[in-house]
């Protein structure tokens, strides 16, 4: 299928890929900027991030060839060659995820994950509600401190937030580098779902 330009397209990224990722850009946009204020946003907010890094990682083991992890998760090494090569002007490009695009995709839904299962802690030691209140309840009896590390769990909260915005901000930067460097709209076939072939 030709683009706009004239050039032949392929499909990459899956609807569930694509939805999902932009679910998660406005989800965290949300939770971020809400900071809490109103909680039922905020809190609906971390819900959905935690539903969509859940489905994403079932998808990085069942899904299409470019949704799966054995397709794009590679060690360290060939990362920094990578990095260097793009920073050079002379990487390879990647239908899918690039080697650094890959490590990149792992460190947010890590970071990600951290933050949601510690806001659940957070909100369920806090107000002994959400998805994880019982267990936190039981946990806190069975040793007598029912919110002990309630402080602890709040600040791993923040600390996880932020170093997401941190990866986000890097994401950006690399997505950008490497749209100009491989002469093509990476944001685009996010939306599209599809790539010059």
């Amino acid at each position: 299928m030709p683009d706009r330009a004239g050039q032949e397209t392929v499909k990459v990224w899956d609807p569930l890929i694509r939805m999902g990722h932009w679910i998660l850009v406005v989800a965290f946009a949300t939770a971020y900027l809400t900071e809490g204020e109103p909680e039922w946003l905020h809190v609906r907010a971390g819900y959905a991030i935690a539903a969509v890094v859940a489905l994403r990682i079932l998808w990085g083991l069942v899904g299409p060839r470019r949704a799966r992890f054995s397709d794009f998760v590679t060690g360290p090494a060939r990362v920094l060659r990578y990095l260097r090569a793009l920073v050079a002007g002379r990487a390879a490009r990647h239908l899918g995820h690039s080697p650094a695009g890959g490590a990149m995709t792992l460190a947010l839904l890590a970071a990600l994950a951290v933050t949601a299962v510690s806001g659940m802690v957070t909100l369920a030691t806090e107000d002994g509600r959400g998805p994880l209140a019982g267990i936190v309840a039981q946990a806190g009896d069975e040793h007598g401190r029912e919110h002990e590390g309630e402080a602890d769990w709040e600040e791993i909260h923040e600390t996880a937030a932020n170093l997401t915005v941190v990866l986000i901000v890097l994401h950006l930067g690399g997505v950008a580098l490497a749209s100009h460097a491989h002469g093509e709209n990476l944001s685009r076939a996010m939306v599209t779902g599809r790539k010059r072939a």
